[in-house]
């Protein structure tokens, strides 16, 4: 799913309740577990749109991420977050080396192979554990690999990912 340069990026989910006190469970989306607790503040997707909340505290319990949220403070209160994104500000982020690129850029660029076939657009990637791999959304879903082998350039100017990858793969 493509976003606009300067929307939130999508970080994390509340995914339950700790505790009687209003703490949240959080469902971190980051690479290692608990990195989600490095950014502050956090940007919550309520009905009224994105809201910006600062976390009282935060830890990593059992492999569980636990946050307490400020103005959050009662359990009753809590659960209505339940499902509610995380966001942080792209600015949030670091910056990267010189062809290295975060998902989120990826995301919504046009893929097109060798030949210039237009193969579709990167819906979204997944984390295979060997290497990221494109979820490409065009006349079929393909799954291609995020590998040197695979991946000729990345054009963020162009939106533009040109790959080594025939038609009938």
């Amino acid at each position: 799913m493509y976003q606009a340069p300067n929307s939130p990026i999508i970080v994390g989910r509340i995914s339950g309740l700790f505790g009687v006190n209003g703490a949240v469970r959080v469902f971190d989306f980051s690479r290692r577990r608990g990195d989600i607790l490095n950014y502050t503040p956090w940007l919550l997707k309520l009905e009224s749109g994105w809201t910006q909340v600062a976390t009282a505290n935060g830890c990593l319990n059992h492999d569980i991420v636990v946050v307490q949220l400020e103005g959050w403070n009662s359990r009753d209160v809590a659960r209505e977050l339940i499902g509610t994104e995380i966001g942080i500000q792209p600015s949030q982020l670091g910056k990267l080396k010189e062809g290295e690129f975060y998902w989120h850029d990826l995301e919504g660029l046009n893929v097109v192979n060798m030949e210039g076939d237009e193969l579709g657009v990167v819906e979204y990637l997944i984390e295979t554990g060997a290497n990221d791999v494109l979820v490409v959304q065009g006349s079929e879903e393909r799954l291609i690999p995020y590998t040197s082998n695979t991946i000729v350039d990345v054009n963020l100017s162009l939106r533009q990912i040109r790959v080594n990858w025939r038609l009938d793969y």
